[in-house]
């Protein structure tokens, strides 16, 4: 019998999962995100990581797009979201020693 009331992490694992195809299915492959759409999410979700300059962006979309296909699929972008998880866990951890 599966519980009612979802945990607090499977929450938080729908909500990255709604995210990445909120924006993966405006245009193109449904389950990729394109250049256009990645930039979009930055911009709309993580507006302090867009940053004012376009080179910024477009450098962190490439670092991204680890097969070069020009595309982010949900592998490229759980591994973004991990990479902001741990800093954010390491600067946390870092202010409460202080």
């Amino acid at each position: 019998m599966a519980h009612q009331n979802p945990t607090q992490l499977e929450t938080a694992l729908c909500m990255l999962i709604n995210v990445f195809e909120k924006y993966a299915k405006q245009e193109g492959k449904k389950d990729t995100l394109t250049k256009k759409e990645a930039k979009t999410l930055l911009e709309k979700e993580l507006p302090g990581m867009a940053g004012k300059n376009s080179d910024d962006g477009d450098k962190l979309l490439e670092s991204l797009d680890s097969d070069g296909d020009n595309e982010i699929d949900f592998k490229e972008f759980s591994v973004f979201v991990i990479c902001l998880l741990c800093c954010a866990h390491n600067n946390f951890f870092l202010n409460e020693i202080k």
